[in-house]
C-alpha cells in the first residue's frame, strides 16, 4: 500500500530539488525523507530520484509519474472538502505566484479581500518575474501574461484583451518633449527590461503586415517589472508597459500616454494550472474575482486612449 505521506514528501522533494529542504519543511530529519522515498521506490519498482552528492532530479519515470502523484492528492483533498458541506466556507492553503508589477500593485490589495472574505483560507502569495513552473514548484497557481500555447497545463482568461501601452511621466515628457513615430523612440531613453539575462531592447507593434519591430535603447535597465514602472513614474524615460500595470497611474495623471494612436503589443492574463482538477472552490472563486475586476481595469482604457489622443 502506498502511504499518503510518503507521496506528499516525494511531491516535494521534487519540488524543492532536496531531501533536506523537504524534511525541514515537514518538521522531519533527513533520513526520514529519504526513508520515504525509498520505500514508495519498493512499492511502485521505479526509481524516482537521480542523486547525487551535489544535487537531487527527477528520473524519466520521476517526471512521469509526479503528475499522478499530485492528481491522487488533489483528488482526496477535493473529496474532505466536499465531506466538509459548506462549499462556501473556503479553507486550506491556495499558493499564488504572479509578476512582481502586477502582484504588488494590483493583485495585492483583491488577494487581502478574498482572503478576508474566507478567514479559514492561508495564502501564501510568491511575487517574482521568474516563470514559475506550476508542475514543480510550490503553487497552485500562476498568473501568467501572454499567450498560453502550452497545452501540458490549464489557462484560464482574465483578461483577454489587455495590451501593452507606452507611457513617460508629464515631466519626461516637459524636459524631452514626446515622441511622434515610432522611428524618434530611438532618440529617447527608453526603460528596459530582462529575464534570464537577456534584454528586451526590441519592442513589438502590431501593423497590417502583422508586426512591426522598433529598437530601443536606454542607459537603465532591470529584471524587475516594477522597477521599470517606478522608474517611469520618476521620470527616467518611457516604458512599454501592460495596461493593467500602469492603468491606476494614467488616470492620476502620474503617467501620460505616448503615441496613443498607437495600437499596442497584446498582452493577454491567465491564470495558470496544471490540471483542471486543481480548480478547487478556492481557485474557481478566485479566478472569477480576478476576470471581474481585470475587466472593469482594462474597460477604459479606449476612453484615455481617446483622451490622451
Amino acid at each position: 500500500m502506498i502511504r499518503l505521506e510518503d507521496l506528499q514528501l516525494f511531491i516535494r522533494s521534487a519540488a524543492l530539488g532536496s531531501f533536506s529542504q523537504a524534511a525541514r519543511e515537514a518538521d522531519l530529519l533527513p533520513g526520514q525523507v529519504s526513508a520515504a522515498i525509498a520505500r514508495l521506490e519498493r512499492d511502485l519498482d521505479i526509481r524516482l530520484f537521480a542523486r547525487s552528492t551535489r544535487s537531487l532530479r527527477l528520473t524519466e519515470e520521476g517526471e512521469r509519474y509526479l503528475p499522478y502523484a499530485t492528481e491522487a492528492l488533489q483528488a482526496l483533498r477535493d473529496g474532505q472538502d466536499g465531506l466538509r458541506g459548506d462549499a462556501t466556507e473556503l479553507s486550506g492553503t491556495l499558493q499564488v505566484a504572479a509578476p512582481s508589477d502586477l502582484g504588488r500593485n494590483v493583485l495585492l490589495p483583491w488577494l487581502s479581500e478574498f482572503r478576508r472574505a474566507h478567514p479559514r483560507l492561508d495564502l501564501r502569495l510568491l511575487v517574482s518575474d521568474q516563470v514559475a513552473d506550476v508542475f514543480r514548484d510550490p503553487v497552485d497557481i500562476a498568473i501568467r501574461y501572454g499567450r498560453m500555447e502550452d497545452a501540458s497545463f490549464i489557462a484560464l482568461p482574465l483578461a483577454p484583451d489587455n495590451r501593452r501601452v507606452l507611457v513617460a511621466s508629464p515631466d519626461y515628457l516637459r524636459r524631452h518633449g514626446a515622441p511622434q513615430s515610432l522611428a524618434q523612440l530611438a532618440g529617447h531613453d527608453c526603460l528596459l527590461y530582462q529575464l534570464h539575462g537577456r534584454v528586451y531592447d526590441k519592442w513589438f507593434f502590431p501593423d497590417r503586415e502583422g508586426q512591426h519591430t522598433v529598437a530601443v535603447r536606454g542607459p537603465l535597465v532591470t529584471d524587475d517589472g516594477d522597477v521599470v514602472r517606478r522608474w517611469a513614474l520618476a521620470g527616467e524615460g518611457i516604458a512599454y508597459k501592460s495596461w493593467l500595470d500602469v492603468g491606476a497611474d494614467v488616470r492620476a495623471r502620474r503617467l501620460q500616454i505616448v503615441l496613443p494612436q498607437q495600437r499596442g503589443q497584446a498582452a493577454p492574463l491567465h491564470l495558470v494550472c496544471p490540471h483542471r482538477r486543481q480548480f478547487s472552490p478556492a481557485v474557481r472563486q478566485l479566478q472569477a474575482l480576478l476576470a471581474a475586476r481585470c475587466t472593469a481595469l482594462g474597460a477604459d482604457l479606449e476612453q484615455e486612449l481617446r483622451s490622451e489622443g
